[in-house]
């Protein structure tokens, strides 16, 4: 079977349309369920610039999708609906991601299967998301600075988002790296963030956690300023 296609859209809204975020955040949802060909979806908060932080960025918001195939998320973008949304943005990036690994559940599910691909053609991407226990709130959010030093001097690192889809609770992280060797280096050579790592184990502070990679297939839109070769 082959594997699913995944976006991660990235909106802008002008400062006077702020609103309109917080608005689709609790609308949007009764119109996704309905389009076909999407099998998963969660609609994220940002973080305030390129760090997983306390605080968010009111303008930016992101939506994550799972798609049965290419088809079927062409013809969602081609809709009314999706031409209605863009008419109140300023900025729009959508990332198209091939999974290459996926471990772990978000709200109970696997969104993108079970994938086990060993190439990759491009840049990519990696998707961390975790569930923190209540109790464990200030543990985390206290191991957060540490755990990300050194991460935008990191060599190979293209672009990174802190993503949230519940306050504080759901966080998660996007990162676009050059190559599979450049994310082994900052996963293991930072003291910081191999020590976050080592504590969420030990003193167990998520009650769901996943972590995904991926090949990047294109940046569709504005690019987020990223530049990747056509397809």
């Amino acid at each position: 079977m082959p594997s699913p296609l995944v976006t991660l859209t990235v909106h802008r809204y002008p400062p006077a349309g702020t609103w309109r975020g917080w608005l689709r955040m609790g609308t949007d949802p009764l119109s996704l369920r309905r389009v076909p060909g999407l099998t998963f979806f969660r609609l994220l908060g940002t973080g305030r610039g390129a760090d997983l932080r306390l605080g968010i960025d009111p303008q930016r918001w992101a939506r994550l999708a799972v798609w049965q195939d290419e088809a079927a998320f062409r013809a969602f973008e081609a809709s009314p609906w999706r031409g209605r949304e863009r008419a109140h943005l300023t900025q729009s990036t959508t990332f198209l991601l091939r999974p290459l690994r996926a471990k772990g559940r978000w709200g109970g599910r696997q969104p993108f299967g079970a994938p086990t691909a060993d190439t990759c053609r491009g840049p990519l991407a990696v998707l961390t998301r975790a569930a923190i226990r209540p109790a464990r709130l200030r543990a985390f959010w206290a191991a957060v600075p540490a755990a990300q030093e050194g991460l935008h001097e990191q060599p190979g690192l293209l672009l990174a988002l802190g993503l949230g889809d519940i306050p504080l609770l759901s966080q998660a992280t996007f990162s676009v790296w050059e190559d599979a060797a450049s994310v082994q280096a900052y996963a293991y050579a930072g003291a910081g963030h191999r020590a976050a790592i080592a504590r969420t184990r030990r003193e167990g502070w998520y009650a769901e956690e996943l972590f995904a990679r991926f090949e990047v297939l294109a940046a569709e839109g504005d690019g987020h300023g990223l530049s990747l070769p056509p397809r």
